[in-house]
């Protein structure tokens, strides 16, 4: 059974030892010169690595599915990386990986509980929340059997976020058929002219709300893994930002 894990990069990053990562450059085709050596790039084969920008990972996320073949996939960052169930200060292994998914679909690294906000009222303090309006729109439309679904989750106060997964490839596959008829659909229809710094990210924003609405509504069964962060991750400056924007929220309203 062949295994590929990738690490997402938008510039040069030591990989880790230990991480058992495939760096790739996400949004190759925008840079200037050679890409590191051993990294693979996202701009050979059917790719949107220029549009980078607004989808940042999933320029490779979308790579992958177009040009890798392998029998598991999984996807994790530069700085995260999903890790051991044995040992959380270990790197998860790839025959860590292939025996979990023997008894589940799906590996996520662990959610992220916003307690005082919803997925959706924490969308709409911390970006434009007619994106997710929009969205849920789309999948109305195209997709309804998703939309209970959509719902439901958005009204929870948990989520799994980075775009960070592991699961097998036909069942990879089949997600992102999903993700990007939505998500090319939501490109034709947002203005993001109005859409400045972090917010035009929009569209990788977007597909970290919508990997927990596709496994719902397919009941599909998951395993949450720790993740090793290996910057600085400001866990306080992030919890007092989140309640600056729902105190803002309140007044507002």
């Amino acid at each position: 059974m062949s295994t590929q894990i990738l690490a997402a990069a938008h510039n040069e990053k030591r990989v880790p030892d230990g991480t058992y990562c495939q760096p790739v450059m996400a949004g190759a085709a925008l840079m200037c010169g050679d890409i590191p050596p051993g990294y693979l790039r996202d701009d050979t084969g059917d790719n949107i690595s220029d549009r980078n920008p607004n989808f940042c990972e999933l320029t490779a996320m979308y790579w992958a599915w177009k040009n890798l073949d392998t029998d598991i996939i999984g996807l994790c960052h530069y700085r995260r990386y999903f890790a051991s169930p044995t040992d959380r200060k270990s790197f998860l292994r790839p025959d860590e990986a292939e025996h979990i998914l023997r008894v589940c679909d799906v590996i996520l690294p662990k959610a992220r509980n916003y307690v005082i906000e919803t997925n959706r009222s924490h969308y709409a303090n911390a970006h434009h929340g007619n994106d997710l309006y929009v969205t849920g729109k789309i999948i109305e439309e195209k997709h309804p059997e998703y939309l209970d679904a959509f719902e439901k989750r958005m009204d929870m106060t948990s989520g799994h976020r980075f775009n960070m997964m592991m699961m097998r490839k036909a069942l990879f596959d089949e997600y992102c058929c999903w993700l990007f008829d939505i998500l090319f659909e939501l490109e034709e229809r947002l203005d993001l002219s109005d859409h400045s710094g972090n917010d035009k990210r929009v569209f990788g924003h977007i597909a970290e709300r919508l990997l927990d609405v596709w496994i719902d509504a397919r009941g599909l069964r998951t395993s949450e893994l720790n993740y090793i962060f290996t910057g600085r991750e400001h866990l306080m400056r992030k919890a007092v930002l989140m309640a600056a924007r729902k105190m803002r929220g309140i007044i507002l309203r």
